[in-house]
């Protein structure tokens, strides 16, 4: 399997999981939905629900894999995507902590770009 597949792969696993595991929570009182489109290499997962007359919309995580390296975008995660990518053996230098500005991820342990 080549690399952009199974990060593929690995993506859609981590927020499968982390969507069961929001699910299974007595405190999610509202809907969550993943978004995979991987002919454009977006990965989401999304709150999207009415509370009365307020509107929940709420990104968890976004990421996208973009020249071979997965960049995370948006992460309001409490440990971080990043962290469990690692876990399942996701080399450090192809990750982009994408939600930092350009100039700030040198002071990351994480690629640049």
């Amino acid at each position: 399997m080549d690399k952009v597949a199974e990060y593929r792969k690995l993506i859609k696993q981590v927020l499968t999981e982390y969507d069961n595991l929001s699910r299974q929570s007595p405190d999610t009182n509202y809907e969550t939905s993943l978004v995979f489109d991987e002919n454009h290499d977006h990965y989401l997962w999304l709150a999207v629900d009415w509370q009365g007359s307020k509107r929940i919309k709420y990104t968890y995580i976004h990421i996208r894999i973009k020249n071979e390296k997965i960049y995370i975008e948006e992460d309001y995660t409490e440990e971080g995507i990043a962290t469990e990518l690692i876990r399942l053996g996701v080399p450090n230098n192809d990750i982009v902590l994408a939600f930092h500005p350009p100039d700030v991820r040198k002071f990351t342990d994480f690629a640049t770009a």
